[in-house]
Order: structure tokens, then sequence, then C-alpha cells
């Protein structure tokens, strides 16, 4: 068997000029997309961030601070978030599927039960015995949105036909006339924007804090 020369196997032998070339040419490449890393960190993770932020809180205060609604100088809650209301004399919420705790500004998300979820189908139940419950003389349809979740289980809003669904439960526990009640609803309504985008709707916790603004008679006669 032949001997193979002791210099192939030298870790101390000179290595190739191609191999040094090589060397040279990762550490050429390897610099600049470093840097160019470093740089691009600081532009898109720092300073872009704290501009666009800066921009949004000099032209639109408020939207850049969470819509927040404050009675007192104290913040009741965000234009954005729902809140949920369980007394006879609140319009109640689109109900929320989050977890741990309905609303969950931390873990927005909807159920995910499908149609014909035997879950999904109780928890409708459950919601529609509590709305006929709240309001026994009541028989007109209840609005969907009143028994199902939203996508992210933190909707502020209700439709104008859930709004006006409750109005009659509302003004019996507040002593007020339907009609007070059903122009207050109106005053708060939001329509699709250019008449396209969205759908007629009433935001829930500001309907609500119109209710504690408003006088109440001690009886309607």
């Amino acid at each position: 068997m032949t001997e193979l020369p002791g210099a192939i196997f030298d870790a101390a032998a000179p290595r190739p000029r191609g191999s040094q070339a090589l060397e040279g040419r990762a550490r050429a490449v390897l610099r600049p997309a470093i840097v160019l890393l470093l740089l691009m960190t600081g532009l898109t993770g720092i300073v872009y961030p704290l501009v666009i932020a800066g921009i949004a809180h000099t032209v639109f205060p408020r939207k850049a601070g969470g819509s927040l609604i404050m009675r007192n100088g104290k913040a009741v809650g965000s234009r954005l978030i729902g809140q949920p209301f369980s007394a006879a004399g609140y319009f109640w919420s689109r109900p929320s599927a989050t977890t741990p705790q309905p609303y969950n500004g931390l873990g927005s998300s909807g159920s995910n039960l499908g149609p014909l979820n035997p879950a999904l189908i109780q928890a409708v139940k459950a919601r529609i015995a509590a709305l006929r419950a709240a309001d026994p003389g009541n028989t007109a349809p209840i609005p969907v949105d009143l028994v199902t979740a939203s996508a992210s289980g933190l909707d502020p809003d209700i439709s104008l036909a859930a709004a006006y669904y409750q109005a009659d439960r509302v003004a019996r526990a507040r002593h007020l006339s339907l009609a007070s009640v059903r122009r207050l609803i109106a005053a708060h309504a939001r329509y699709p924007w250019l008449g396209v985008l969205g759908q007629p709707r009433v935001n829930v916790l500001e309907l609500n804090l119109a209710l504690d603004a408003m006088k109440q008679p001690a009886a309607v006669k």
C-alpha cells in the first residue's frame, strides 16, 4: 500500500491561495451584511415606530391614545373595546367569546365553533333565554348579533336593530318614555361610510353613558 505524503495531514501546512481568497471574500460580504442588519433594525425597529407614533399623537391624539372615553377625568372605557352589561336599564353588548373573561383585550378571539357545533347551539339558546327572561313581553325576532359573538370578541357596537329591540326594556327599567329612548338611539347611530362601507350601528358604551346622563322622571304617565 502506497503511503500518502505526510504534508496532506499536517495542520501547519500552508493553505492553498484559493482558500485564503475565499475567506477574504466571505469577510468582505459578512461585514456589510452585519452593518446593514444593525442599521435597518435601528431604522425600522426604533426610529420609524417613534416617528409614526409621534405623528399619530400629534394629528390624531384621541385615536392614537386608544380612543378612550373619559368621564370626570377618568377613563371609563374605549370606543374600540366592548364591555359587558347585564342590568335591565342598560343596553346589552354583543356576546364575547374571549377567555378567560369576556371582552379580554389581551385575548381577542372568536369561539371558532362551527354553525352545527352543539356548544354553539346551546350558547345561542342560553342567550335567547336570557333576553326573553329580561323582557318577557317582547315577542319580536331577536337580532342575530345579540346572540352570537363577533370574530374578535371585542365588538363595541351593536346593530340598530339590536338597540331598538332592547329599547322597551330599557325604557321601563329607567321610567323613561319609549320615544325618548328611541330618539337617543337615533342620535347616537352611525351609518356606513360613504353609504357603502360598514353597517348601521351604535356604540353600546356611549349609548349607556348617554342614558345615565338623561334626567329620569319618577314615572311615565
